[in-house]
């Protein structure tokens, strides 16, 4: 399928998101999207799979206009997507849910879809099984879940949105494997990344877009730095180096916790974290990282052994408890777990605050221009990227917190966002407490942690300083080595 946009405009009231945008994707090909946090490229992917309507232009399939006006129309052109936060149902099974939406013919019988499922999750080594809950599986697992049901509906089109967040980089060696495949088979790939490197080593074409405006295209091989000239207004610099932070009074402290959940649960964990201390959680998905978060915050309680605070026990306590004492936490799921669909900003700041309609008004637009996120304060939280939410979700933060908790806390977030995020953390709560942080990408962990917590199976194989971390030996950790 070859699908061309031309001159698409999307306004939002005032604001003029999409201001022209051409751009053609031939058939049979893997073909980059890229440019940094609210370019535009999720309003322009939501525009092509019929969640939002434009406000001028026309879309064109194998040269023919056609109008996505909902997504059931788009899924019936053979345009198919992967969102950035998943879009299944949780209280259901892996497999109700790969056949949720099917019609009622007699090939979608469930054996089949069993047989279906599995034959799609060895093809690209994910280890999905169709009785598993999905409310127990971490994002990661969920967005590999939505992958197979795309697989599944054989889209013609297939749009993928940062679609190895929260996969093992031999998971991501065997989708890479699967994608080309699928392009040999002539479907065509529509790949949204901030991942520059995953856009050099997939894609045939890249369009870059920048403040609602294609700012360039490339064919490969593609040239990093010339990429980053087309995304950013200034190209961002180096990531700064961790440092070794001294350590001061403990703040938290686990003792042979044991919990379910996720896919391995959390076994006979013990564990120290001190003021001025910069933590990163490595592990591959549902190695037990989510839970020793959860379980920081309160989140959930543990079957055996004990969690403190400041000195206190959490034994019976809420996440209530854990705010009022300093901690915070912010999940990887911002409009599940961590934002409210419906509510603007300022709707979310008089709950943060507690305080009247006026003043939570003018501390949103105080954040608005200290964390630079693209929206108004009567925007709706659903309506941002996910780069400006993950800013909205840290201006919540209290300045005052002295533990934080983040989960894939740059997920979905360009280079230069990420560096910033990294850079205010540090500066604002390093010093006066500390920082836990779970992430999928190992490169980031070891690049701005100063000690490395290290997950397999749900326990901690490995302890260590960064300065005593062996890039070999971590992998080999994460993996049962």
């Amino acid at each position: 399928m070859q699908i061309e946009l031309q001159q698409i405009h999307k306004s939002f009231g005032n604001h003029h998101v999409l201001k022209g945008i051409d751009l053609r994707v031939d058939a049979g090909t893997i073909h980059g999207l890229v440019g940094e946090n609210g370019a535009g490229k999720s309003t322009l992917m939501k525009i092509l799979t019929g969640y939002l309507s434009r406000s001028a232009g026309r879309i064109l399939l194998d040269g023919e206009e056609v109008n996505t006006a909902d997504p059931a129309t788009a899924a019936a052109l053979g345009i198919g997507m992967l969102y950035q936060e998943p879009q299944d149902f949780p209280p259901l099974t892996v497999l109700e849910n790969f056949i949720v939406g099917r019609d009622s013919h007699p090939d979608n019988h469930r054996g089949r879809q069993q047989q279906r499922l599995s034959e799609l999750s060895e093809q690209v080594h994910f280890q999905l099984h169709g009785s598993d809950s999905v409310e127990r599986l971490t994002v990661g697992e969920r967005q590999q879940l939505e992958f197979l049901r795309l697989l599944g509906r054989d889209a013609r089109l297939m749009i993928l949105d940062e679609p190895t967040t929260g996969i093992s980089d031999r998971q991501k060696a065997r989708l890479f494997a699967a994608l080309r495949q699928i392009r040999e088979q002539g479907r065509t790939i529509l790949l949204v990344s901030h991942k520059l490197e995953e856009i050099a080593a997939l894609c045939d074409r890249v369009t870059i877009l920048r403040h609602g405006l294609v700012s360039g295209e490339e064919d490969a091989p593609f040239h990093i730095p010339r990429l980053l000239e087309l995304m950013f207004d200034q190209p961002p610099g180096s990531r700064a180096q961790p440092q070794q932070c001294p350590s001061g009074k403990l703040l938290l402290a686990l003792d042979q916790v044991s919990t379910a959940g996720e896919r391995t649960g959390l076994n006979g964990c013990s564990c120290r974290i001190h003021q001025g201390e910069l933590v990163g959680l490595a592990g591959l998905s549902g190695s037990g990282q989510g839970l020793f978060l959860r379980l920081a915050a309160a989140l959930q309680q543990p079957q055996t052994g004990a969690v403190s605070f400041r000195g206190i026990s959490l034994s019976g306590r809420d996440h209530r408890s854990v705010r009022r004492l300093g901690g915070t936490f912010l999940p990887a799921n911002r409009l599940e777990e961590g934002l409210i669909p419906g509510f603007t900003l300022t709707d979310h700041f008089t709950l943060a605050h507690g305080c009247s309609r006026s003043e939570a008004r003018e501390a949103a637009t105080q954040a608005i221009a200290r964390f630079n996120i693209r929206a108004t304060p009567e925007s709706r939280v659903e309506s941002l990227s996910g780069g400006n939410q993950q800013r909205l979700l840290l201006s919540l933060i209290p300045t005052s917190a002295s533990l934080v908790l983040l989960e894939n806390p740059t997920r979905g977030l360009d280079v230069a966002s990420a560096e910033w995020v990294w850079h205010y953390l540090r500066e604002q709560f390093c010093s006066q407490g500390a920082l836990i942080f779970s992430s999928a990408e190992l490169e980031e962990i070891l690049a701005v942690a100063n000690r490395i917590l290290v997950f397999f199976d749900g326990r901690v194989v490995r302890d260590l300083p960064i300065d005593q971390v062996d890039y070999q030996d971590v992998v080999a950790a994460m993996t049962g080595g």
